[in-house]
């Protein structure tokens, strides 16, 4: 049974152009693609500054989106988004990358601060609030690293993009549960330790 209340707005953050396709800051991009694959949705049709595919997940109407704005700028399109759709801001999932994170955990929570991650401060500031549930996706590859911004905004080697597809697939599920049984019991559910850590992912 799908979670009442009506449309859910699943958002994945990411930069447009295919030099970043596959780079982890892209992450968000695509576990959106991977959930539209999994479930139907073509995510094609040029809409508020996105790509955007509508469809539905157990039996809830769902818009899934991938802004075109670059990430620093993702907010104004989601803004218009929820206005178009009417989408409570309890009912917007968004989906992106966090370098604090180790790779490959997958962490919901219900709502909070945007810690850091342009995106999501996008977001907070355009839609007035940090009261929206979000599915991180760790990215940090387990040893020391340059520069965090080329590392973010490079290319996943042909090995990482192999690991992905696993992660892309687990998180996609996470989007499903929460659509289908809410957040809380969707936290309970998928958040999951990271490989090799004692704390929760």
């Amino acid at each position: 049974m799908a979670a009442s209340g009506g449309t859910w707005l699943v958002v994945g953050l990411g930069n447009p152009g295919p030099e970043y396709e596959y780079s982890p800051h892209n992450i968000g991009f695509l576990v959106a693609e991977r959930l539209g694959e999994r479930n139907s949705i073509r995510i094609t049709r040029p809409d508020s500054l996105a790509l955007v595919g509508i469809g539905s997940i157990s039996g809830a109407p769902v818009v899934i989106a991938k802004p075109q704005t670059y990430m620093n700028l993702s907010g104004g399109s989601v803004k218009l988004l929820r206005a178009k759709y009417e989408v409570p801001v309890d009912r917007i999932l968004v989906v992106y990358d966090d370098l604090d994170l180790p790779w490959p955990s997958v962490r919901i929570r219900m709502k909070g601060s945007p810690a850091g991650h342009n995106g999501m401060k996008s977001l907070v500031s355009s839609l007035g609030s940090q009261e929206f549930p979000r599915l991180r996706v760790g990215v940090h590859p387990g040893h020391p690293l340059g520069s965090g911004k080329d590392f973010l905004l490079t290319p996943m080697k042909k090995a990482q993009r192999e690991e992905a597809a696993p992660v892309l697939d687990y998180a996609s599920e996470a989007v499903e549960a929460v659509v289908a049984e809410g957040v809380e019991k969707a936290m309970a559910k998928y958040n999951r330790r990271a490989p090799g850590s004692k704390e929760e992912a």
